[in-house]
């Protein structure tokens, strides 16, 4: 491989891909932490895929994390790992950059396949590396992901990093000139994903453009102009978070056995990812709600007033038809009846800590309660109405606010915004080799 030296965290990868006879129809799936509470997606997907090569045997979708099979599902992917590699499905690209375009729901967004060096990376509190996370990091949510990781021979991104670049330096001038580079795949996505297209970037003067451009975002001076005495902040996770601090602490965990010639050059070092131009009009931050299952809905409301009340100050449950005041409006439905709560003098910026606070207190009091983060307000609807649920309704956050709040305050409360509903979230394709 080429070395492209950069001081942006940027390794300019060799990607896998199947070849050009593939039904990329079927090889295209959606990110492993969409449809967590609806095995029947899942179920489906296999169905319309059949035999056919596929993402879905190099993964494990979080709706299956857990299960009593979880073991043998993950030796299957290690198996259909190495099948792939022997059987020549997956076939190596020169070294290169994927622009890809998306389109779904009406919207189309533009992309850049690439890795990141994990080393420029730390989801702790407070971190002022070159890559960060938006959100707080959940530590337990770490060890199930990196078992999966653990040994894998590939990996895929569904991790999407956005980059504030408002002169559209990066990614556009690459889609203005589509027509120069070679097409690697134009497909429909399966279960209403809309369309994608992918082109290699290979030429070294252009990726050497986009090295250049990522610099000049990262320039000290210029962010100091823009965020006073604060260290430049490049990558942000926009989706896939935990995914990433999987990738970390898988790295943390390889490189303990690895001389310092080594750690330079492995591959575990990095994670590819697909990053985003948050100016993009394609973009848009869609909220994360949420559904506490498992629980009398009546009494545990009381209890989640009473939480808020004492976190707060003051809580009070409006009626579904009640005028809102000042402060937070946490609306919410059961099968049984609808409302909101609310909060006049809240203690967080965000409704979403708000509610979040108030749910990490409470759930280890409730014996057997789940709390799962859903994308679509109709999807809260259908699951709450299933009877011993909460749905939660959140408000979503405008994305001019994630870079100034990120570089200011520190991560956002968890599960704070999404880039698009569940059918718009990256889909698999993309793979690279962790040998």
């Amino acid at each position: 491989m080429k070395n492209y030296q950069n001081g942006v965290g940027v390794l300019v990868p060799e990607i896998l891909l199947p070849g050009a006879e593939t039904d990329f129809a079927k090889w295209a799936v959606v990110a492993c932490d969409q449809f967590t509470s609806e095995p029947e997606y899942w179920t489906a997907a296999r169905g319309f895929i059949g035999d056919a090569p596929s993402t879905l045997d190099l993964f494990l979708p979080e709706a299956f994390l857990g299960k009593p099979d979880e073991g043998e599902r993950i030796a299957a992917i290690r198996e259909n790992m190495r099948r792939y590699y022997e059987e020549d499905i997956l076939r190596k690209l020169p070294q290169g950059f994927v622009l890809t375009q998306r389109s779904c729901n009406g919207l189309t967004r533009h992309g850049l396949v690439l890795a990141l060096d994990l080393e420029a990376y730390d989801y702790a509190k407070g971190s002022c590396t070159l890559i960060r996370a938006t959100e707080g990091t959940i530590e337990d949510r770490i060890p199930p992901r990196l078992h999966i990781r653990d040994g894998a021979t590939i990996e895929l991104p569904h991790i999407l990093v956005l980059i504030d670049d408002p002169a559209r330096t990066v990614i556009e001038p690459l889609a203005a000139e589509l027509s120069e580079l070679e097409q690697l795949y134009d497909t429909d996505l399966m279960a209403d994903g809309g369309h994608v297209a992918g082109w290699l970037v290979d030429d070294a003067a252009r990726i050497a453009l986009v090295l250049d451009a990522l610099a000049e975002l990262a320039d000290p001076a210029a962010f100091d102009e823009k965020y006073p005495g604060k260290t430049p902040l490049l990558f942000a996770m926009g989706d896939g978070n935990h995914s990433f601090a999987t990738a970390k602490a898988n790295w943390i965990k390889v490189k303990a056995g690895l001389t310092e010639v080594q750690r330079a050059e492995h591959p575990a070092r990095y994670a590819l990812v697909e990053i985003e131009n948050m100016h993009d009009k394609g973009i848009v931050f869609e909220p994360i709600h949420r559904v506490l299952f498992h629980v009398d809905a009546a009494e545990t409301l009381e209890k989640i007033r009473a939480g808020l009340a004492r976190q707060n100050g003051a809580a009070h449950i409006l009626q579904s038809d009640a005028v809102p005041g000042e402060g937070h409006v946490l609306p919410f439905v059961t099968a049984e009846t609808q409302g909101a709560f609310h909060i006049p003098h809240p203690s967080q910026q965000l409704p979403v800590g708000t509610l979040q606070t108030a749910l990490d207190a409470l759930l280890p009091t409730i014996p057997g309660a789940e709390l799962d983060y859903i994308h679509g307000e109709d999807v809260v609807q259908k699951l709450a109405a299933k009877g011993d649920a909460i749905g939660f309704i959140l408000p979503a956050m405008e994305k001019g606010a994630l870079f100034p709040t990120v570089v200011y305050d520190g991560a956002l409360p968890r599960k704070t915004f999404s880039m698009g509903e569940a059918n718009e979230k990256r889909y698999y394709l993309e793979c690279r080799s962790l040998i």
